[in-house]
């Protein structure tokens, strides 16, 4: 990540966290006492083929012993009606507000990989996550709602991972390398402009 990226990340996180950490906390609250704990959702991701992060999200499923891949139609019904809420408007990813500021993530890059898709895809993430992950991105824009399509028909683990791994990956590889090869502080300030205007479009 160049000097220029990392300071417009820490700034713009800044500025936002100063209107954001009382909506954070506040919707925190409301889920711990609607929901219960955990509050929050770590998953193990990739920032770099070797180096992984606990990258934090409001809780928007039910909690289950092992919960391992993508989500496909299989876990659609532990969403709970309130996390469905939060991920129509993704403010179940505000808590990723301090994996920013702590720099495992950037404010536009690929999304932050498993690590099993990682091991497996190895020489397609070798050149993807020469970016530093992103909460939203080229792929997260052109790509998300094909995904979602695919996903949503499958109906087990081992299809909905098929599916992923063998159609989604290469997809959002081939966008993620666009994106890298015309990445600037202009093209990340559009796509993040691009991306609130699709959550308000929803």
């Amino acid at each position: 990540m160049t000097f220029s990226k990392r300071l417009f990340d820490l700034i713009l996180a800044l500025l936002m966290g100063l209107v954001l950490v009382p909506v954070i906390g506040g919707l925190a609250l409301w889920l711990l006492l609607k929901e219960g704990r955990p509050v929050f959702y770590v998953s193990k991701r990739m920032k770099s083929p070797t180096q992984p992060f606990a990258m934090i999200k409001f809780r928007t499923m039910t909690v289950v012993t092992e919960d391992q891949g993508v989500s496909g139609a299989h876990k659609k019904s532990r969403i709970t009606a309130r996390g469905a809420w939060l991920r129509k408007r993704r403010l179940d990813e505000l808590p990723q507000l301090y994996n920013i500021l702590r720099g495992d993530l950037s404010f536009v890059g690929p999304r932050p990989p498993l690590h099993e898709y990682v091991e497996r895809h190895a020489e397609t993430y070798r050149e993807v996550l020469k970016s530093r992950p992103g909460v939203t991105g080229l792929a997260t824009i052109v790509y998300h709602r094909h995904e979602a399509m695919l996903l949503d028909r499958c109906h087990t683990p081992e299809e909905t991972d098929r599916v992923y791994s063998r159609i989604c990956v290469p997809a959002k590889a081939r966008l993620d390398l666009i994106y890298q090869r015309r990445r600037s502080l202009c093209f990340d300030s559009w796509l993040i402009v691009r991306t609130i205007k699709g959550i308000f479009e929803k």
